[in-house]
Parts: C-alpha cells; sequence; structure tokens
C-alpha cells in the first residue's frame, strides 16, 4: 500500500497457481479455474511433482535472504511463490512516523532502478529470483506504478528530487494537473487523478509515462519476475492500467506475468472491485479485503460453526477472482482504511485463522511474514525492518548462520509467521487438496470446535476451546497411517508428530489440543514419499 496516514480503503490482488507437473497440466488447469487460481502460461523450469497453491509475502526481506529462503524453507514446503517489496529507488526517510527508514518509505519511488532499493542490489536481485524459480518459487514483485515520492528529498541512493521533477525519467508533463488531494471517495475522478497523501500522482494516461512503467516491469519480466502485485491499483484508471498490462503482456511473448491488484471497494465508493474485473483478458486478480474481518469476525467472539457456509454468500467475491489472507502489511498496522484483522499478535488464534485459510477451498492464499511493531501508535506501527546503524536491513539470514533468525516477537526481529509449523505445514495441505475443491464430512460443536474433509485427500480439526479435544471422526480418506502435520513435521516418509490410523471405512481418532488443531492428508502417508 501507500503512505501510513491514507485514510480510505486502498486496493490489492490475486495470484496463480505456480509449477505443477505436466502429466497433470489439463487436469490442474481445469481445477485451478473452478477454484479461481489460474495456472502459469510458462512452463516452469523445473516439474513439479504436485500443484503449488499458496504464496508468502516476505515483508521487507533482502534479496540475499529471500534467496536463501526460497531454497531452504519455501521451495521444499511447495509454496508456488514469494511476493516481495518494491525493487526500485526511493526516498529515504530521516523524520516523521516510523523514522529513521520507515516502512513506507519503500512505497516512495524515485526512480525505477533496480540496483537502488535497501533490500539489496540488481545482480542480487537477478540472482534472488533465479534461485528461487529454480526451486519452483515463483517471484511476485509489489509494483508501485501509480506515483512517485512526495515533495522533494533525497533517495536511497543519495539523488535528489523535487516537486514533479525526477531527473532522467519524469517531469512536469507527466503527471496529473492540476494538482489535487484525494478527499472524496464517491468521486472516481477525485480518487483516480489527485495526490494521495501527498503522493505525486503520475499521469497514466500519458503514453510516454505508460511506456516507462511498462519498460520497467518487463525489465522484469525478463530477469524471470512471474508476476506483480499493482499497488494502489484503486487509484490508476482501469483503461489506463488496462494499457500497461496489455502493454507488458504483449512484449513479454510467452512469459506473461501473473497480475493481481490492490482495490478495496468500500460500500458506497465510486470505485470497485469490479471495474477491473476484465483487465488482463478477464484473468486479472483482486486482493479480497473482506475476507480477513470475516474471519476475525468467527474467530475472535464468534462461532466457528458458523464458517460451515463461508465464501461468496458471505459477500466476498468469487473465488476465481480472490486472493484470500488473514491480515496484511497494511490491515495488520490498522492502516489503509478499516476493518479488523487477525494478526501474530493474537497468538493460537493467527494461527489457527491460517490453518483454516490454507485448508477451506476459497481463492488464493496470501500469507504474511512479519517484523516485529508496536501497535500502540502510528509512529511505532510504521517502524521499518530490522536495521544496522547506517540503515542497511539485518536479514535473518545474516551472519551465515545455519537456520534463519525467526519467531523473535520483540521489537527488532522477524515474526516469520510463514515458518509456524500449523502454517507453513498447512501449504502441503492445500496443495495435495487442489484436486477436491469441495468441503465434505462437516462436523462441529455447535460452537468453536470444528473438522471438515477434502474428499478422499485431506481432513482437519480446529479447536478454539479451553479443553482438548479428542473424538473418532468419520472421513473419506484412504486406510493407511498418515501424520498430523500440525504436530510435527512429514519427510520421506516420516513424521515427527503424532502418527494416526484411518480405519478401512474412513473412522479416525484425532487429538486437537485446546487453541489447536490437527490435519491430515494424503501427501503426508506414513511409509510413503509424499
Amino acid at each position: 500500500m501507500l503512505y501510513p496516514s491514507c485514510a480510505s480503503a486502498q486496493p490489492l490482488a490475486r495470484p496463480r497457481l505456480f509449477p505443477f507437473s505436466l502429466r497433470r497440466m489439463a487436469l490442474s488447469t481445469a481445477l485451478a479455474a473452478s477454484a479461481g487460481i489460474a495456472p502459469w502460461a510458462s512452463a516452469p523450469a523445473q516439474a513439479q511433482p504436485t500443484a503449488r497453491t499458496a504464496f508468502v509475502h516476505l515483508f521487507e526481506w533482502k534479496w540475499t535472504d529471500v534467496a536463501r529462503e526460497c531454497e531452504s524453507y519455501l521451495g521444499p514446503k511447495g509454496f508456488a511463490a514469494v511476493q516481495v517489496s518494491p525493487p526500485t529507488e526511493h526516498a529515504w526517510i530521516a523524520t516523521g512516523d516510523g523514522a529513521p527508514y520507515p516502512w513506507w518509505m519503500r512505497y516512495q519511488p524515485v526512480s525505477y532502478q533496480l540496483d537502488r532499493s535497501r533490500s539489496g542490489t540488481r545482480v542480487e536481485f537477478q540472482d534472488m529470483v533465479q534461485r528461487c524459480n529454480a526451486v519452483g518459487v515463483g517471484v511476485y514483485v509489489d509494483a508501485v506504478i501509480n506515483h512517485m515520492a512526495s515533495g522533494s528529498g533525497t533517495s536511497s541512493a543519495g539523488r535528489s528530487w523535487s516537486h514533479h521533477d525526477f531527473p532522467g525519467l519524469y517531469g512536469a508533463n507527466d503527471f496529473h494537473s492540476p494538482v489535487c488531494t484525494v478527499s472524496n471517495y464517491q468521486d472516481a475522478w477525485n480518487v483516480q487523478n489527485c495526490e494521495l497523501s501527498g503522493l505525486q500522482d503520475l499521469h497514466t494516461g500519458s503514453s510516454y509515462v505508460r511506456g516507462k512503467i511498462s519498460d520497467y516491469l518487463v525489465e522484469m519480466v525478463r530477469l524471470g519476475v512471474k508476476g506483480f502485485r499493482v499497488d494502489a491499483a484503486k487509484h490508476i484508471h482501469p483503461v489506463d492500467l488496462a494499457a500497461i498490462i496489455d502493454t507488458v503482456n504483449s512484449r513479454a511473448g510467452a512469459d506473461k506475468p501473473y497480475w493481481f491488484l490492490e482495490v478495496i471497494g468500500a460500500p458506497g465508493e465510486a470505485v470497485q472491485p469490479s471495474q477491473y474485473d476484465g483487465l488482463n483478458g478477464n484473468q486479472v486478480n483482486i486482493t479480497e479485503f473482506g475476507y480477513g474481518p470475516q474471519i476475525h469476525g468467527k474467530f475472535k467472539g464468534g462461532r466457528l460453526a458458523d464458517l460451515r457456509s463461508f465464501g461468496e454468500s458471505w459477500g466476498l467475491m468469487p473465488s476465481s477472482k480472490a486472493v484470500a489472507f488473514i491480515d496484511n502489511h497494511d490491515k495488520q498496522r490498522g492502516h489503509g482504511g478499516g476493518g479488523s484483522y487477525i494478526t501474530y499478535h493474537d497468538g493460537s488464534t493467527y494461527d489457527l485463522a491460517n490453518i483454516f485459510m490454507l485448508a477451506w477451498p476459497y481463492g488464493y492464499p496470501q500469507l504474511m511474514s512479519s517484523y516485529a511493531y508496536k501497535r500502540s501508535s502510528a509512529y511505532d506501527s510504521s517502524f521499518g525492518p530490522p536495521h544496522y546503524g547506517g540503515g542497511a536491513t539485518q536479514g535473518p539470514w545474516d551472519g551465515g548462520v545455519s537456520s534463519p533468525a525467526c519467531f523473535n516477537q520483540s521489537i527488532g526481529g522477524w515474526v516469520c509467521e510463514h515458518r509456524w509449523r500449523g502454517i507453513g505445514n498447512m501449504v502441503g495441505f492445500r496443495n495435495a487438496t487442489l484436486d477436491h475443491w469441495a468441503v465434505t464430512d462437516w462436523w462441529d460443536n455447535g460452537n468453536n470446535q470444528i473438522a471438515f474433509g477434502r474428499g478422499n485427500a485431506g481432513f482437519v480439526v480446529i479447536n478454539k476451546e479451553g479443553g482438548a479435544l479428542t473424538r473418532h471422526f468419520k472421513t473419506s480418506l484412504p486406510a493407511g497411517r498418515y501424520c498430523d502435520v500440525i504436530s510435527g513435521d512429514f519427510s520421506n516418509g516420516h513424521c515427527s508428530g503424532n502418527v494416526v490410523t484411518v480405519d478401512g471405512a474412513g473412522y479416525v481418532t484425532l487429538t486437537a489440543p485446546s487453541n489447536g488443531a490437527a490435519a491430515l492428508h494424503v501427501g503426508a502417508r506414513v511409509g510413503q514419499g509424499g
């Protein structure tokens, strides 16, 4: 998103399925379409044995650390892709909320040079993309193309810019005129032609501006980037954004990227997500901002039993269009519009909410991976990532360590929610159950204990009550011994957690601890490779 003081609803988007086995391509394509996950246009460099169906935002990670995380964790765990922070030369902020070096300075571009961001150099960026692609993990770039940095100042590369003057890139004719402020969300012209929080609004109707933006995006596609999240898409007219997407797709040839858009459609506002549905040949995806508040309502004071009918009938956009998420970098901080969201601060409730999202057949799930921050004020929640004295990011893989410095919820630490066992291991559950895009064998206790299956591919129990739940459940799983992937890890046919047996009639006894869960899937059968 944009600047932390953005007052009204903002935009987001949704991606496709990444590498899958070529022998399953036809089936996976059909299922992905019905499930709301569009398959990649280009074949992967390395065919995968199963579909990949979830992605993670490694918020403010360095390129070198993202590369290592792809190889050590995301690839082996079956993640489809990783969303990275904007790779541009950006404002270098010394004062104000969260200063020095707040997270939002990444959303104030000064140029499109790839070797000028605080995440690293162009060479490191290219190396990251190649290494992630090699293990089946695509890279989605957060593309900030609606605006340039506000005011004037010095960039991350030590260069200066001023009002409507970005040397070598944009001048006065390349911005919307007359200058105005976004102030009326019932007026589409105001939303799409004025400055949001003082950010200099690009004239995206200009062929020159579109050309410069397209050059930037095409350059990344040619480096191997697989998709784009278009930041602040709500503030770009659909006709303008369509022209940019079509140009990039045309120039990309067979390597057409995946597109998802940040578009919040608050009731009564003039700009709605549906106005962008036709972009990218009707295959563009939109981030569903209504998903998180609905989940919050049931996991924080509501009843999980009500989730039996969860989905489009609750007012959510079609699954085929939606990127689902429990929280993101804006919403966990209370930035960018209203609504209540569960975050890592909620502990086991956050774990359970993500387990549900990955088990439930709706949309394309986006996981959040954070660094620790305070929620007490806008100043605190604007703090940037852990850094050294001069502002260089201190990444979780720094220091030649054998494992990343994760699970630190003290200020200045990396939280790495995607590595929480219940969350990380449920990515495999979602991959294994793609072919069974429906809920079966539902059970609930009328309150906050639920269980459901995904046909003969998976079964999950979620217990958000004060005591442990042990029950003999009816499933549709084939007989065999299974690893409970919430209690332990499964690798090469072996389970480090609880092993349970499903009998010939599909029954299994499962225990979910207080505020805990249990999950089985056919990709984690003990004695088989998975």
